[in-house]
């Protein structure tokens, strides 16, 4: 599932840095990366015609965005327990880069 947002992500070179800002705000991860696999299924079959996969390609764009982000907001809300002097503190979480 993530291989697909990097190969998206990856493929575009040269994207509109607006891209992605018309995104409904009520859109799920779960419902936006769903409709971008299926994206990618359709773009890796090679039977849509240029400007379809164009179209699609443009979408799949945008909804890696939104993934992105709803990831990034995910992982800012993450906070862990660590155990210090006996008792137990909030710490951020802090992925490995």
């Amino acid at each position: 599932m993530t291989k697909h947002l990097e190969k998206t992500e990856n493929m575009a070179g040269n994207q509109d840095p607006n891209q992605g800002q018309h995104q409904d705000p009520e859109t799920t991860f779960e419902t936006a990366l769903n409709r971008l696999e299926q994206i990618v299924r359709q773009l890796e079959s090679g039977e849509l015609p240029l400007d379809q996969a164009i179209a699609q390609f443009q979408e799949g764009m945008q909804l890696a965005k939104v993934c992105r982000d709803r990831l990034d907001q995910a992982e800012q809300k993450i906070e862990m327990l660590v155990q210090e002097a006996g008792s137990f503190q909030k710490r951020p979480f802090q992925p490995e880069e």
